[in-house]
């Protein structure tokens, strides 16, 4: 019997146990949380923290390959384990050049990788400096650590330098600055490479943010057809520079001249990428496990139009969900309750997918069962 670890029991690590489960695999996850989503239908639950040494040599030795659901983890552990003979997709040298957007900027400017201006900061000088060359407004980052939207201060005057400054720890932490990109859409690709080399690029999916935390999703983008071409060109080439294993998730921005620029990546299965489960005829958590373990990808083609809508937090509280049985009455709507045991306020609770004639379409379904629901 094959046995993989996940680093993570959050919807993400649940999710890939779910499709996995079809090849009957025997899954060990780590999670400091007992009653974390991927808990009940774990094999095994090693309860300690992410930055557990001892706990994530425990999972290595318990299984044949390590994986993992987010990438702010140990990038040391996981160099200990491959120095020991463990398998880890993807690798910790991927995970080093990822980790850290700075860093990340630089692995992609070296390969040639179109992506937004930026510098390094050490203090309010070095945000000065860049604003006389990017301009304002401009985005000031945490490089390490940040997600929706947490970590990030936009600097739209010069008189917001200090405080943008002194909101993200007053260089504490490592910090860099980009110009600010007037976009026209949010995209993703999807892109997933196997461990014998084999690469299958899922369809290009267009984002709407609210408060910087995901909210819609809807596949096709609406795009040209000349840059839906190369945002998934660019999303192959990302995955070939960081020699990555597993999913991966390009986020780009879609000038308004039509031109393609890297985000961010994350190394590993995505939220934008849910609606893949129902959408494609493959989804990006069975590609994963496939990837990881060196078997043939299936195939990521879109089945028909689909969406998909994150059911977020607006309350703090116990997780009582109500109202599915009034947004089942559309009978394309899918419903995904992650598990949490607390809802809280702009925390990711679920998410509801349709696939229709139309995106419209789908929109509306998912759109109208969001209404139904609450926690």
């Amino acid at each position: 019997m094959t046995k993989i670890g996940i680093v993570g029991g959050g919807q993400l690590g649940k999710m890939m146990i779910l499709d996995g489960k079809r090849l009957d695999p025997y899954f060990v996850i780590l999670d400091p949380v007992k009653n974390c989503p991927a808990d009940s239908i774990a094999d095994e639950h090693i309860i300690a923290g992410f930055d557990d040494l001892e706990a994530i040599k425990e999972l290595a030795e318990k299984v044949d390959v390590v994986t993992f659901e987010f990438e702010h983890i140990n990038v040391k552990a996981l160099q200990i384990l491959e120095a020991n003979g463990h398998k880890v997709y993807p690798s910790s040298e991927t995970l080093l050049h990822i980790q850290n957007k700075y860093e990340q900027n630089i692995w992609l400017q070296k390969h040639e990788i179109a992506i937004p201006d930026f510098a390094e900061v050490k203090n309010i000088s070095d945000i000065e400096q860049a604003g006389e060359r990017f301009g304002y407004p401009m985005i000031l980052k945490t490089c390490t650590g940040g997600y929706d939207g947490k970590g990030n201060a936009v600097i739209k005057t010069k008189e917001d330098v200090t405080k943008a400054f002194e909101a993200l720890g007053r260089g504490k932490l490592p910090l860099m600055v980009e110009e600010f990109i007037a976009f026209e859409k949010e995209v993703s690709v999807l892109v997933c490479r196997s461990t014998s080399g084999e690469i299958r690029v899922f369809p290009v999916a267009e984002n709407i943010h609210v408060n910087s935390i995901l909210d819609e999703t809807i596949v096709p983008a609406s795009i040209k057809e000349s840059t839906r071409n190369e945002a998934m060109k660019v999303a192959q080439k990302a995955i070939e520079a960081f020699s990555g294993y597993g999913m991966f998730c390009i986020e780009l921005f879609i000038t308004k001249d039509g031109h393609v620029l890297v985000n961010e990546i994350a190394p590993r299965p995505h939220n934008s990428g849910h609606y893949t489960i129902e959408g494609c005829y493959t989804s990006q958590y069975e590609n994963h496990i496939r990837a990881i373990l060196g078997l043939p990808l299936g195939d990521t083609s879109l089945i028909r139009p689909t969406a998909m809508k994150n059911l977020i937090g607006k309350t703090n509280g116990d997780a009582v969900v109500k109202g599915v049985e009034e947004a089942y009455q559309n009978e394309h709507v899918k419903i995904h309750i992650y598990g949490k045991e607390k809802v809280a306020i702009g925390r990711k609770m679920g998410h509801i997918t349709a696939t229709a004639y139309t995106t419209q379409e789908a929109l509306e379904a998912v759109r109208y069962a969001y209404s139904r629901i609450s926690f």
